[in-house]
C-alpha cells in the first residue's frame, strides 16, 4: 500500500475557489443560476433541503432552502410553505402570505450561506435579485434542569442551556429590566459563534466593558465550541492556576452577579456563562448565603475559607512535621505516629504523593463512570485501597486521615475550578515542605499571596478588597453581615452607580 505525501493537486483547490466567487458575488434573477451556486457552496449535505413550490398568489416560482434538523419543521409547514402554496391571506404582508415571526432579506450569497448554516429558511423567487430570510431555528435541546455540579438547598432548580436565547430569557425573568443591555459578537472564521455579554447599562462601567468586547472581538480561530475555550483566549493570566472568570449553570446566581456590576458572558451552544470582573473571595461566596439564616451564612462561609487553607497546606505542613520539625509534635502522639511510622519504608513525600495520586485517580475515575457506579467506585474504593494500603505497610495511619481530611476541604469549595486550582496546588507545596520544612511552606505561602496581589481580571485586581484595602467590601467578605446593611456594590467591580438600596437609590423614581 502506497501512501502519498507532499503532492500537489491543483484540482483540490479549484471548488474552494469556486467557493469564494460565489461569496462574493450576488444572486441571480434566474433560479436555475442559483441552484448551481447553491449546490456548489453544499457539496456533499444531504441534510440540505431544496423545496421547489409554486407561489398560489402570484404564479411565481420559487424554491425554499434549510438544513434538515437545525429548523422547526412546524414552522416551516404552517407559516411558510401552507400560506405560499394554499395562497392564505395575509392583511399585513400582501405580496407573500407570510406568517413567520422575523423576516430579513438579502441579495449576498454570503450572508445566505450564513443564515442556513444557522437554522434559517432561505427563500428564493424567480424574477427576483433578493431573498428572503427566515427565522425558522429549532435544533434538538434539552429542558432546563438543576445544575449538576452547583446544587442549592434553597435557590431555584433550574439551569442554563445549551441554547442562547433561552438563556437570556432565563436572565430576564430575574432582572425585567430595560436598563439590561446585551451586545453580541460572531467569533470564528469556519464556525459561526455567537458570543452575547449581558450588563446593566446604568451600572456597569464602560471601560471594562469596552476591554471585555475588545479581547474578544481580536479572537481569530475556526470556532469556539464552549465557554472555557472562550475563557482561556480572553483572560489576563492563562498560566495562572486561578480561574480569572467565574463560571456557573446557575441564571439567579448569573443575574446576582450582574447586579453587582459585572459582566455575564454567554457562548451560543454552551450551558456555563462566565462573570468578570471577579476577585478571590467570590469564589467562596454562594446562593445559599443570602438565602439562609445570618449565622448559619456566615459558619459556611468560614468553612470554606478555612478548607482553602486546610486543602493546599494540611499534606505540607505533616511532611514537614515528620521530615523537619517533630519537636512541634507532642510526645504522645509523635511516639503513636513513629509507631506506624516505622514500618512504612517510604520517606513522607513519597507516602503522601502515592496517596494523594490515588485519591485524584478514584475521583476522576468517578466523575467518568455513571453516576451509580461512579459512586460505588469513589467510596468502595478509597475504603478498600485506604485498608490495604495500611496493613502492607504502604502508608500510615495518619497520612490516611490527612489525605481524606485535604479531600474533604477541596469538595467544600462551591466552585468547581477554584476546588481543582486548590488540588494542584498541593503538591508544589508538598515539595517545598519536604525539602525546606514549615520555613519552606512561610516561602510558599508568601509566593502565593504574592501572585494573588499581582493578578487581575479583566483590570480588576484579583485580591481586593484586600489589596487594595476596601473596607467598604468587607461587609461581604470572609464573613457577611446582614441585607440591609449591604447598601452598596462591591468596589472592586468598578460599578458606575454604587448605591443599590436605600430612600436615595437612583432608580427610586421608577419603583
Amino acid at each position: 500500500m502506497k501512501i502519498f505525501r507532499n503532492k500537489p493537486r491543483n484540482n483540490l483547490y479549484e471548488p474552494q475557489k469556486q467557493v469564494k466567487d460565489i461569496q462574493n458575488k450576488k444572486i441571480s434573477i434566474t433560479l436555475s443560476e442559483n441552484l448551481v451556486d447553491l449546490y456548489t457552496l453544499f457539496t456533499h449535505t444531504p441534510d440540505l433541503i431544496v423545496r421547489h413550490l409554486d407561489i398560489q398568489k402570484s404564479g411565481e416560482k420559487a424554491i425554499l432552502i434549510y438544513l434538515a434538523g437545525l429548523t422547526n419543521s412546524d414552522a416551516i409547514h404552517d407559516h411558510i410553505l401552507r400560506p405560499l402554496i394554499y395562497g392564505d391571506e395575509d392583511k399585513e404582508n400582501p405580496n407573500l402570505p407570510i406568517s413567520i415571526g422575523h423576516i430579513e432579506s438579502s441579495n449576498d450569497w454570503k450572508a445566505l450561506e450564513n443564515s442556513i448554516l444557522q437554522g434559517k429558511s432561505v427563500l428564493l423567487v424567480e424574477g427576483r435579485d433578493n431573498a428572503m430570510i427566515f427565522d425558522t431555528q429549532g435544533w434538538p435541546q434539552r429542558a432546563i434542569e438543576d445544575p449538576q455540579l452547583e446544587a442549592s438547598l434553597k435557590g431555584a432548580h433550574q439551569g442554563f442551556g445549551e441554547t442562547g436565547s433561552k438563556n437570556i430569557a432565563l436572565i430576564r425573568r430575574y432582572i425585567p429590566s430595560r436598563e439590561l443591555k446585551i451586545k453580541e459578537a460572531t467569533v470564528g472564521r469556519r464556525g459561526k459563534c455567537k458570543v452575547s455579554i449581558l450588563y446593566l447599562e446604568d451600572v456597569a462601567h464602560p471601560e471594562v466593558l469596552q476591554e471585555l468586547e475588545d479581547r474578544i472581538r481580536q479572537l481569530d480561530v475556526d470556532t469556539i465550541l464552549n465557554a472555557g475555550e472562550l475563557e482561556e483566549f480572553i483572560e489576563d493570566n492563562s498560566y495562572s492556576p486561578f480561574p480569572q472568570f467565574i463560571s456557573t449553570e446557575r441564571p439567579d446566581a448569573a443575574a446576582s452577579h450582574i447586579l453587582q456590576g459585572r459582566f455575564a458572558v454567554m457562548v451560543d451552544g454552551s450551558p456555563a456563562v462566565l462573570i468578570a470582573p471577579v476577585t478571590l473571595i467570590a469564589f467562596f461566596q454562594n446562593v445559599d448565603d443570602y438565602s439562609s439564616r445570618l449565622l448559619a451564612a456566615n459558619f459556611i462561609r468560614q468553612l470554606r475559607c478555612s478548607a482553602f487553607f486546610v486543602a493546599i497546606f494540611l499534606p505540607a505542613l505533616y511532611i514537614s512535621l515528620i521530615s523537619f520539625n517533630y519537636e512541634l509534635i507532642p510526645v504522645k502522639l509523635l511516639l503513636n505516629i513513629g509507631k506506624y511510622r516505622a514500618e512504612v519504608p517510604f520517606p513522607p513525600l513519597i507516602e503522601a504523593f502515592i496517596m494523594e495520586m490515588s485519591l485524584e485517580m478514584l475521583r476522576e475515575a468517578g466523575v467518568r463512570l455513571p453516576a451509580p457506579i461512579g459512586q460505588t467506585v469513589g467510596i468502595v474504593g478509597a475504603i478498600v485501597i485506604g485498608q490495604a494500603a495500611v496493613q502492607a505497610g504502604i502508608v500510615s495511619n495518619m497520612m490516611i486521615i490527612v489525605v481524606a481530611s485535604t479531600a474533604i476541604s477541596s469538595f467544600i469549595i462551591p466552585n468547581h475550578d477554584m476546588s481543582a486550582a486548590i488540588r494542584l496546588l498541593r503538591f508544589p507545596m508538598m515539595l517545598i515542605a519536604s525539602l525546606f520544612g514549615i520555613v519552606g511552606i512561610v516561602v510558599g505561602l508568601i509566593t502565593l499571596i504574592g501572585h494573588l496581589i499581582s493578578l487581575e481580571s479583566l483590570g480588576t485586581p484579583y485580591s481586593s478588597p484586600f489589596a487594595p484595602v476596601h473596607f467598604s467590601d468587607w461587609k461581604d467578605g470572609f464573613f457577611r453581615v446582614p441585607l440591609w446593611k449591604m447598601k452598596h456594590r462591591p468596589v472592586s467591580t468598578r460599578a458606575i452607580q454604587a448605591k443599590k438600596q436605600g430612600s436615595n437609590h437612583p432608580q427610586g423614581d421608577d419603583k
